[in-house]
């Protein structure tokens, strides 16, 4: 049977048109950028987290997702730079890591949707009103902890402890916040606060040391400087017999004696969720601010040893991790 060119040009252009129907439809490609505020091991976790959680949703790099990452190494000026550096590229959004990128990313945008993550008060900070939905660009993740489990960390570890020292960033509004809660409510466990400053990295050694003889111990939070130098502090402690007391449970793997503290994995999967949630059409001002309650305790024997600190069996045993 012969076939008009025409009539056989039909078929084969119908037949071409079901196999592409057939296909599956790809998805666009979408665009999400990381500005992170230096790198340690909690923030580099935030980032892990944020990046596995929309790989699970299908978002993947190379694939269907472009993924941008920058740290500002510590510098306010350089998130800023960055900031706008992302701006201009008009991702579908931002993921702001801890609070002075945060801070820069909303700076920079009133528009592009901004994800905090790792960020203590995000409403002292000023990028969200509350954490009701915010009705702007903004919504995200905070990584507040309750003081007064911090409180009673202290004292189920060093019952006798009657000054509390910090080192901290006056700089970062996360520290100070943090600072000042301390200052109003270790009074009413009989305790008092003996603030350093540290307004660079470079700065928490001598800070620590000013503190030497002057404290019973010395608790930090998630203060960027401080964590980003936590050896430094280590030293101070361990040639002091100064112990140490964090809110970040990698600084115990890093010499603390111990931390009740969020794991910053979650936070990043929890913050990856509300991207994708971004990513598949909701605006960020109609998502709700939320916050992590998932606490772990995790116990340094060595380096209570090396800080001259004998850790309670009930402590140890209450512990999610122990590290001999």
């Amino acid at each position: 049977m012969l076939f008009k060119p025409a009539k056989f040009g039909a078929l084969v252009g119908a037949a071409l048109f079901s196999a592409m129907c057939a296909l599956p439809v790809l998805a666009q490609e979408k665009s999400v950028a990381v500005l992170a505020i230096v790198e340690h091991p909690a923030l580099d976790s935030v980032r892990d987290g944020v990046k596995d959680e929309l790989a699970e949703a299908g978002y993947k790099e190379g694939e269907n997702l472009r993924w941008q990452y920058q740290s500002a190494q510590g510098n306010v000026g350089t998130a800023a730079q960055i900031a706008r550096t992302f701006v201009g590229s008009n991702p579908d959004a931002i993921v702001g890591i801890a609070t002075p990128t945060a801070q820069a990313v909303a700076a920079a945008t009133k528009t592009v949707p901004l994800v905090y993550s790792a960020v203590t008060d995000p409403v002292v900070a000023k990028l969200v009103p509350g954490f009701d939905a915010s009705g702007t660009n903004v919504t995200g993740v905070s990584d507040e902890l309750a003081l007064e489990d911090q409180i009673d960390l202290i004292k189920r570890i060093l019952p006798d402890a009657k000054r509390v020292g910090m080192v901290y960033n006056p700089g970062e509004a996360n520290s100070a916040v943090v600072v000042e809660r301390m200052k109003e409510l270790l009074p009413k466990h009989g305790m008092t606060l003996v603030e350093a400053a540290a307004p660079r990295t470079v700065d928490v050694s001598s800070a620590a040391g000013r503190l030497v003889g002057n404290v019973d111990v010395i608790y930090t939070s998630t203060d960027n400087n401080v964590v980003s130098a936590y050896e430094a502090l280590v030293k101070v402690g361990n040639e002091t017999d100064t112990p140490l007391i964090a809110a970040d449970t990698d600084s115990v793997k890093r010499g603390a004696i111990a931390a009740l503290g969020l794991n910053y994995y979650d936070i990043g999967r929890q913050t990856g969720r509300i991207v994708v949630r971004i990513l598949e059409g909701e605006e960020p001002g109609k998502i709700p601010s939320e916050r992590s309650d998932n606490l772990d305790l995790f116990i340094n024997l060595k380096a209570a040893e090396a800080q001259g600190v004998e850790i309670p069996q009930a402590v140890i045993d209450s512990a999610t991790e122990v590290i001999r």
